[in-house]
């Protein structure tokens, strides 16, 4: 929408009566108030309010100030699914300011120094899901019972089976705008992808969201649950969110060039942003993996389907995907993330860290083409491949020793992050398993 005039005659043409001001949390976890749409204006000016202390990291105790989301008009659109309302995105604002602890406003920061110089990132964000359901004992397993093939990447029947939900969603985001171009069968018994295409990096964050939401719920109407957990079973490969990305002028891809002499189809731009990225791995892995599970994704091995298919190594390859970055001719793609994170903070994360490559003039090393999985660790360790933080802890002590990303993040925010997931750590370390139970009560 560009003018409330246009706002107001949109949402009587489509009868919509409530409108959801939402945002996200620290953790990327989409959050609303519902709004009679006569209170339209209410959202554009001083906002919705929230009690700041009731949202995960926002840094705002009982005795602090309100949480107001203050909507973007251009971003109001219909909610397909759910008939009768429309959704407006939100910036936090705390004493009528852009507040700091906002995800948003913090990826829009970055987008700012990128301006600067004149510079768009665009990318591209590919949702892998599971579609599960949960039996008696409280297990979950693929919802689609005859999903079970050892290899199950493309299958016709899988895909044809979990129709109905696969075009349920994928016609709820066409009518939002979203270019839908490609749905799959993914590699492991009940896992999806749909790809739609590449946007600037704030709204592919948005559009994520967007794609969360609706997922989520169409799955639940259809007595499913749809989950972005990185990985779900242990025997078979997990749930990333691939980010695929390229710096624009608003006519050019800057990290496009034919002459490149490797065969990749990069400039020297490009490198440099690579040589960040892979320069701050350890730290960004604590914010595109940013949960205990994340780090059974990122292991080296096989799954019962075969390659696990999730970066383990701090390396690149031409059409590589046994390394943390993939170069798509012209263009990189990060194969770190998975469905945990939260879009706005790694995105941001992510231009700090090419950012500095750029001013820094990092040169990224050679890439490697072969299939890392196979090697051993010593001949990684010739080769001077790193190894990604093999556990959350490991990627919270990166993140603290990083000044790039956490200057990216700001400190309050940075210090709070790094609370919360301390705090995730310790929950899991104090937990017992089954596994610890069934090995060792009668072991000893």
């Amino acid at each position: 929408m560009k003018s409330l005039a246009e706002a107001k005659q949109f949402i009587r043409d489509n009868n919509v009566k409530y409108i959801l001001a939402q945002f996200v949390d620290i953790h990327g976890v989409a959050k609303v108030k519902s709004v009679p749409s006569a209170h339209l204006e209410d959202i554009l000016t001083g906002g919705a309010g929230f009690a700041g202390g009731a949202i995960w990291g926002m840094g705002i105790e009982p005795n602090g100030p309100d949480y107001m989301a203050v909507g973007e008009l251009s971003t109001l659109s219909l909610i397909p699914w759910q008939p009768g309302y429309a959704r407006i995105i939100c910036d936090g604002h705390v004493n009528g300011k852009p507040y700091d602890f906002d995800s948003r406003v913090v990826l829009k920061r970055q987008v700012a120094r990128l301006q600067e110089k004149g510079w768009t990132l665009n990318t591209g964000l590919e949702p892998e899901f599971s579609l599960l359901k949960m039996d008696e004992h409280g297990h979950v397993h693929p919802s689609e019972e005859s999903d079970t093939l050892q290899k199950p990447c493309y299958d016709y029947k899988g895909i044809t089976r979990n129709a109905a939900y696969l075009e349920k969603l994928t016609e709820a985001l066409i009518a939002v705008g979203l270019d839908v171009y490609q749905v799959d069968h993914e590699d492991a018994n009940g896992q999806f992808e749909i790809n739609y295409t590449y946007a600037d990096c704030l709204k592919s964050a948005d559009d994520y969201i967007l794609f969360k939401m609706a997922a989520s719920e169409i799955a639940n109407e259809m007595g499913m649950i749809c989950s972005f957990m990185p990985k779900p079973f242990s025997n078979r490969p997990g749930n990333g969110m691939h980010m695929h990305m390229s710096l624009s002028d608003g006519k050019n891809n800057l990290f496009h060039d034919d002459s490149d002499p490797t065969g990749h189809g990069l400039s020297k731009l490009a490198y440099h942003f690579l040589g960040g990225i892979l320069a701050h791995a350890p730290a960004l892995a604590a914010l595109a993996a940013p949960t205990v599970n994340s780090y059974k994704r990122l292991v080296v091995g096989r799954s019962l389907s075969g390659a696990t298919w999730a970066p383990a190594y701090i390396s690149y390859g031409n059409n590589n995907r046994s390394t943390m970055v993939r170069i798509p001719y012209g263009r990189l793609e990060l194969r770190l993330p998975d469905g945990s994170c939260n879009p706005y903070l790694t995105t941001a994360a992510v231009i700090a860290a090419g950012l500095d490559g750029i001013a820094r003039e990092l040169h990224p090393g050679k890439g490697h083409d072969i299939n890392l999985y196979d090697l051993s660790p010593e001949q990684l360790k010739r080769m001077k491949i790193g190894i990604l933080p093999q556990n959350l802890n490991e990627a919270l002590n990166a993140l603290e020793k990083d000044k790039v990303v956490r200057d990216a993040l700001g400190d309050g925010l940075s210090a709070e992050f790094l609370e919360l997931k301390r705090m995730e750590w310790v929950d899991y370390m104090r937990h017992v398993s089954d596994w610890e139970i069934q090995r060792y009560v009668e072991f000893y």
